[in-house]
């Protein structure tokens, strides 16, 4: 009886000395869910800033928000994180947000199920991949165009004060011409393992 006691003991202060290894690690499907989480951190933040803006100077004032806020909210989330986390596209705007290899290929399957009549707003890709001797979790969710406000800045018919402003920030801006329901680019992220 003492001996089972004793075990017991041994066994919860072991258990919170040196915990399970978070379920993270072993599950994919886990990984997905808390990159899900993450994105709608990311996207929530993001609409937030950018109608506070359109609110206060149009669709020229939000290209300035989205060019700052952007990368500082997904820097943010990263760090919290310990992952990577950004947006990219085969259409650039920013040309730091270039696909890698792997990206590209999911962008690339991503067209081809929206041709296939896939609709955007659920379409994801994760995978285990390994990176220069390091196993890592991919995960990438498609970005839907929406008419409003998504058209304003990247559709066909856009605003000379908005085109100018795409000019002053992002020369050689790729990421215009789209309609509503196609796909603007990806969130992605890299989780190390």
């Amino acid at each position: 009886m003492r001996f089972s006691l004793l075990l017991t003991v041994c066994l919860a202060i072991q258990a919170l000395i040196f915990p399970p290894t978070s379920t993270l690690a072993d599950d994919p499907a886990a990984r997905a869910a808390a990159s899900r989480a993450a994105i709608k951190e990311f996207a929530g933040a993001l609409k937030a800033d950018l109608v506070t803006a359109l609110k206060a100077d149009g669709p020229a004032g939000a290209i300035e928000v989205c060019h700052q806020t952007a990368t500082l909210i997904a820097a943010d989330i990263s760090r919290k994180k310990g992952w990577e986390m950004a947006r990219t596209s085969l259409k650039l705007r920013n040309p730091a947000n270039a696909p890698d290899a792997w990206e590209a290929r999911v962008l690339t399957r991503f067209e081809a199920r929206l041709r296939a009549g896939d609709n955007p707003k659920t379409m994801e890709a994760y995978e285990v991949v390994e990176t220069a001797g390091q196993r890592e979790f991919r995960y990438m969710k498609a970005i839907p165009v929406a008419q409003k406000p998504c058209l304003a800045c990247h559709g066909g018919a856009i605003k000379p004060t908005v085109k100018a402003a795409l000019d002053r920030l992002y020369p050689g801006d790729q990421a215009t011409g789209y309609s509503a329901g196609q796909i603007r680019g990806a969130f992605t992220i890299r989780q190390p393992m």
